[in-house]
C-alpha cells in the first residue's frame, strides 16, 4: 500500500467513467479535450457522475458515451475492465473512476464537440500522444494487460507521484 498524507484527506472526492470504444480495425476512440480536466490532452470518451440524482457508474457511461459520440448503448454493451482511485489529483481532489469497454466494434460519425475533437487511434499511437502522466504510467498498462478481465488500482498523485497499487487483478481467462 501507499503512504498516505493525512492532511489530503479533506480534498473534494470526483467520480468519474471512462469509456473504452473500439472500431473494427481495433482502434481506440479518444477525446482531445478543449476544456478542463487534462486540457490539451487525450483521454477516452467519458465523464462525471451526477451524484445528486443518484446515478449509477454504468447508467453514467451509457449517457456519456450517448452525449460525447451521439452511439446508444446498454448496460448489456459494456464490460467493467477496472476501477481506478486516484488520491491527490494534481492536489486538488481525489478521483474515483470506473473504466468500461463497449463489448463490440462500434462506428463513430461525430467528430467534435464543445468538450473537443474525437478521433480514432491505434494501440502503438496512444504511447506518443500528450495524455495526463497516470493515464500513461498506470490506466493504459493495466487496461491493455486486463481487457476482457478486471482489475483495481489506487494510486498515489501527491506532489506528482504516480505510485501505484494493484488492489485487485483478473487477467481474461482466468
Amino acid at each position: 500500500m501507499t503512504n498516505f498524507d493525512v492532511k489530503n484527506t479533506t480534498l473534494p472526492y470526483k467520480i468519474a467513467v471512462l469509456c473504452y470504444l473500439f472500431d473494427e480495425d481495433g482502434q481506440v476512440l479518444l477525446l482531445h479535450r478543449r476544456r478542463p480536466p487534462n486540457q490539451d490532452l487525450y483521454s477516452p470518451v467519458g465523464g462525471k457522475l451526477e451524484q445528486g440524482i443518484g446515478e449509477s457508474p454504468t447508467t453514467c457511461a451509457v449517457r456519456e458515451i450517448y452525449e460525447e459520440t451521439g452511439l446508444t448503448v446498454t448496460a448489456s454493451d459494456l464490460h467493467l475492465t477496472g476501477i481506478v482511485s486516484e488520491a491527490g489529483f494534481d492536489d486538488r481532489m481525489h478521483w474515483l473512476m470506473f473504466l468500461y469497454e463497449v463489448t463490440h466494434p462500434v462506428k463513430v460519425t461525430r467528430t467534435s464537440f464543445d468538450e473537443g475533437t474525437l478521433e480514432w487511434h491505434s494501440r502503438e499511437k496512444i504511447g506518443k500522444l500528450p495524455i495526463p502522466h497516470t493515464d500513461r504510467d498506470v490506466i493504459w498498462p493495466q487496461f491493455w494487460a486486463h481487457r476482457g478481465g478486471f482489475f483495481m488500482a489506487h494510486i498515489d498523485c501527491h506532489k506528482g507521484s504516480t505510485e501505484f497499487s494493484l488492489e485487485q487483478s483478473y487477467y481474461p481467462g482466468e
